[in-house]
């Protein structure tokens, strides 16, 4: 399955039911979908803290249009993880609440915009610093757990102790950290991938103390990983892919082990870079020497125990 995609409709990027499912049928068995935020569909209209339940409503139809099982066997959208400003404090209960009520029983989790930087060559949002540590966002945080939620994070690599913080804070919360815990090389950090290597391993293993944490394998397709993908005329290989990633996936498994793992794909942020299949291919070849139930872990058990996906989800 694929725990982690999104679907919107720009003015120059579609990606809804059809483009999706041209993606998840193009060679591998993907049976269930999470779609994360992505600022999509928001509502026009009303209080500003409920507009992001318009991209919950949204995914939603779409989720209702798979399930019909007139498109074929995958269930795009099983969960959906939408989105809130943690700055809320306890006023966020009725947004969460709403989000619930909009996409029962898909709705599954949050993730806030909290990752930050202080280069901007690196930050991708114009957003404050600090949020996790902020006594709002605890406040915002202590509702998304009180109701059985999970808490999805991106963050980089130098945030990653206040999301040990948040985890520390918050042990009975799943907290997923997306995007391989953000590892950095564009900006400050360009030329210094061990430097970089080490640094971010350590904070992993830190974060790996906190029983309450897993972690998403992927996203690297993203400039901030500094693999400069988007520089090249060809798209890479999934040797390529291979060669470039292992280290970071397999000390990612190391650190967790596959019962705390699981592949995404980040599309389409990341077909821009290479195809489903090829992605999905590198995957399979960085785990051949894996067991079989470790396998099944990376490639749907973790991601089905973490967003609660069975029958009733679908």
């Amino acid at each position: 399955m694929d725990p982690h995609h999104h679907l919107w409709n720009l003015p120059t990027n579609r990606y809804l039911l059809d483009e999706a499912l041209d993606d998840f049928t193009s060679g591998h068995r993907v049976t269930q979908t999470v779609h994360v935020q992505c600022r999509s569909m928001y509502r026009a209209d009303g209080k500003e803290e409920m507009k992001p339940i318009g991209e919950t409503e949204f995914v939603n139809g779409i989720a209702a249009q798979s399930a019909s099982g007139e498109y074929g066997s995958v269930r795009v959208a099983a969960g959906i993880v939408g989105t809130t400003d943690l700055l809320l404090g306890k006023q966020v209960e009725p947004v969460l609440d709403a989000h619930m009520r909009a996409a029962d029983p898909r709705f599954k989790g949050i993730r806030p915009s909290v990752v930050w930087h202080a280069d901007s060559r690196v930050r991708p949002l114009d957003i404050p610093s600090r949020i996790l540590l902020d006594s709002r966002a605890r406040d915002a945080i202590a509702c998304v757990e009180k109701r059985g939620l999970s808490l999805d994070l991106w963050a980089f690599f130098t945030q990653l102790d206040e999301v040990l913080d948040v985890c520390r804070a918050f042990p009975h919360l799943t907290v997923v950290v997306n995007h391989l815990g953000g590892p950095i090389g564009i900006g400050p950090y360009e030329n210094r991938q061990e430097e970089v290597f080490l640094e971010w391993s350590t904070r992993l293993r830190r974060l790996a103390d906190c029983e309450n944490i897993v972690i998403k394998i992927g996203g690297l397709g993203m400039r901030y990983a500094g693999f400069r993908f988007n520089q090249e005329v060809m798209p890479p290989s999934s040797d390529r892919l291979v060669d470039d990633w292992k280290h970071y996936v397999h000390e990612c498994i190391d650190i967790f082990g596959t019962e705390r793992c699981m592949f995404e794909s980040n599309f389409p942020v990341d077909r821009g870079m290479f195809s489903y299949q090829v992605l999905w291919n590198a995957f399979k070849k960085l785990t051949t020497n894996y067991s079989k139930g470790e396998r099944d872990d990376l490639f749907s058990g973790t991601a089905k125990r973490t967003y609660r996906l069975d029958s009733s989800a679908v």
